[in-house]
């Protein structure tokens, strides 16, 4: 028998041996077009789908490479119907170009064959934007772009976007070689690589899409890498307050800009400059449910040249409208994960971009770009007074009665004597659970209620050494800063979030000349079981594991 690490199945699956000797480089090869799926101690489960393979078709991984790749990695030979279906649909982008037309008010979409315009011309939403122009190509009318190629890629045929972006309102604006405070200071090599795979020559297909980075690898200096080659008007739309000071900071840092040159558009202030960052919140408010949305205007008649979309996987529904009227933008999206748990990737994808660059984080830790992180899960029972009304209550109550395990505490309290010299974040989703624990350690709380400036100022102080335990509600799984931060105990999440694990690894990430440890801590024998391994997911496709300890009360 042929000893490779992949079983590759015909439901377009692969089982991947973990304790192979090749797992890891065969790990390396499949996330380049892969999902993974499961991810239990001896055998993780892959899986084909478009997105991935259109990615990966977009950052220029054939189809021919894929085969070839997988065919290498395989025990056993692949099925034709597999074969067959990474050449479909990976070949599909590609399928339907839109270019310039002769007519200033439209754009031509051209179509290669003669079955996809069959199919395009029989779907009424999309037919009735159509102009048709000869037998493979039509004219859409400019403001139709975004819908066009939303509507296209819901079909299964991604649009490959060739027409040039607009330069917009010039702004003078450099890298500096050193910081505000004095110190040297030098764009890494793959931060330049990320900022170059997006802008290409700045012609057709390029100039927009998205950059996949692990936490604290420096997303914002690759934004403003591509800031500093367009020098344009730039809006940055990020996660809250605490964000957007943080990119006001560190463009004040890191760049030539002055601090009259950059605005904060949130709700504290509105204040819209040559380079404004703002808030997610802010652009999706409205005084009531049915009304409109005030503040979107400041995307569409801001009159920018470029648009950074930060942590682009918590772009919320309303935005992605105006996202769509916002295509002869160069926009970035930025994120360490492109999992959304409302499914909306495909959005991501025709409306902000393909994913453009990525590079594994094991790679990044090996060259110490990123902490050595080791990932533990801390299993602990339920308290017996707890088995029956856990027993009778519904899925959801069941959750959030594992999830408040009182015995959670001690854990804590273990862990946090485990690392005296360390700084600690613990991080969880329930208030009462937090208040519980910060009230045994003495501590003040963040939550969303917290102020931004009290947050800011507990931050400022785990900065600077003051305090060396924060307790932090989800308001901390994005865009924060903390780069002493060695150690996150998990006391509770989000049901099975992907993407809120990979974040809250993150925050203690930054590189330091100690590893970091990242502890989850789960009620066993419940179903914050189940979703804690549906959330380890994603760090598995990143080459992380998890250690499981059993915690005897």
């Amino acid at each position: 028998m042929n000893d490779k690490p992949l079983i590759v199945q015909s439901d377009k699956t692969m089982l991947l041996d973990v304790h192979h000797s090749e797992a890891e480089a065969c790990r390396a090869d499949l996330v380049r077009f892969c999902e993974l799926i499961k991810s239990p101690e001896h055998v993780h489960t892959y899986a084909l789908s478009a997105i991935s393979l259109w990615n990966a078709a977009s950052s220029g991984v054939t189809s021919e490479e894929i085969c070839e790749k997988l065919t290498f990695w395989s025990r056993f030979p692949i099925s034709e119907s597999v074969l067959f279906y990474i050449n479909d649909i990976a070949s599909r982008f590609g399928k339907v170009v839109l270019t310039e037309s002769e007519d200033p008010q439209y754009y031509q979409l051209e179509v290669k064959t003669e079955r996809i315009r069959s199919e395009i011309m029989a779907r009424k939403a999309i037919a009735k934007l159509m102009i048709v122009k000869s037998n493979r190509s039509f004219l859409i009318e400019k403001y139709n772009r975004g819908e066009v190629k939303l509507q296209l890629i819901k079909m299964g045929y991604p649009v490959d976007d060739r027409i040039v972006l607009e330069k917009g309102i010039p702004v003078e604006m450099a890298m500096c070689e050193k910081t505000k405070g004095g110190k040297t200071f030098s764009v890494r090599p793959y931060q330049t690589q990320a900022a170059q795979a997006l802008l290409g020559d700045q012609g057709p297909g390029c100039g927009y899409g998205t950059i996949v980075l692990p936490c604290g690898s420096g997303k914002t200096v690759v934004g403003m890498t591509i800031m500093s080659q367009l020098k344009t008007r730039t809006l940055i739309v990020t996660t809250n307050v605490a964000a957007v000071h943080q990119w006001i900071s560190e463009i004040l840092d890191k760049m030539t800009l002055t601090q009259q040159q950059i605005g904060e558009y949130t709700g504290e202030k509105k204040d819209p400059r040559e380079v404004t960052v703002c808030t997610y919140q802010v652009l999706t408010y409205r005084p009531d449910k049915d009304g409109p949305f005030p503040h979107l205007e400041l995307l569409t008649k801001g009159q920018w040249g470029l648009i950074i979309y930060d942590e682009v996987h918590m772009l919320p529904a309303p935005v992605f409208k105006i996202t769509a009227e916002l295509q002869a933008v160069y926009r970035v999206g930025l994120t360490a994960t492109l999992v959304r748990e409302d499914g909306r990737e495909d959005e991501v994808f025709s409306l902000v971009g393909p994913k453009r660059f990525d590079v594994p984080w094991n790679e990044l830790q090996q060259q110490g770009f990123i902490a050595t992180a080791y990932c533990s899960e801390i299993r602990l029972d339920l308290p017996t007074d707890m088995e029956i009304p856990y027993a009778i209550a519904n899925k959801r109550e069941k959750y959030r009665i594992a999830s408040e395990n009182p015995l959670k505490l001690d854990v804590v309290k273990g862990l946090v004597a485990r690392h005296p010299d360390d700084y600690i974040l613990i991080i969880g989703q329930y208030i009462k659970q937090l208040e519980s624990i910060a009230a045994e350690f003495k501590l003040p709380i963040i939550t969303g209620s917290t102020p931004n400036a009290k947050r800011e100022e507990l931050y400022r102080a785990f900065k600077e050494g003051e305090s060396h335990i924060l307790v932090v509600s989800k308001v901390a799984n994005f865009a924060i800063d903390l780069p002493d931060a060695s150690v996150a105990i998990q006391v509770s999440g989000t049901f099975g979030s992907r993407s809120e694990e990979a974040q809250r690894l993150g925050r203690i990430l930054r590189p330091k000349n100690r590893s970091s440890f990242f502890y989850s801590v789960v009620t066993r024998y419940s179903t914050e079981e189940e979703f804690a391994a549906n959330r380890q997911k994603f760090l598995a496709e990143q080459g992380y594991s998890y250690d499981i300890e059993v915690w005897e009360n």
